[in-house]
């Protein structure tokens, strides 16, 4: 029988993705032989993802109880309704990771090479600044 402490190893990515798409994690308790998690992500993409990450661990998920829900108002509070933000690019991001950050679809990332005039979207660079059109 596991403890609490080797299933939060063994779970770890998925606490990493709640983290990651902008969620909380609100407990962690040992439930009889289950690791009982209890999350709430922003948008329903969000919640696919970490699901994703709760199959890519263990697809039987059979020792983790897990109540993952939607709350809106984690919504990142930089991503006003209107208006042009900028973004300074980070070692590690690629267009469609920033365009998932903002728009919460990595298919939109040609939005923001257009808005740049980058001709290659594999092409950016750690410093450089970027427009994020609303």
């Amino acid at each position: 029988m596991a403890n609490q402490q080797e299933l939060q190893q063994k779970y770890q990515p998925v606490i990493n993705a709640i983290q990651q798409q902008g969620g909380q994690v609100q407990s962690m308790n040992l439930e009889g032989n289950q690791l009982a998690l209890t999350a709430k992500v922003p948008s329903e993409d969000a919640k696919n993802r970490v699901w994703d990450a709760i199959k890519s661990v263990d697809p039987t998920y059979s020792d983790l109880k897990h109540n993952i829900t939607v709350d809106s108002s984690l919504q990142p509070s930089r991503k006003p309704p209107s208006g042009e933000q900028e973004y300074t690019v980070q070692s590690g991001d690629s267009l469609s990771k920033i365009s998932q950050h903002f728009y919460g679809n990595a298919n939109r990332y040609m939005e923001i090479a257009k808005a740049n005039n980058i001709a290659d979207p594999n092409k950016i660079s750690p410093g450089q600044k970027l427009k994020i059109p609303a």
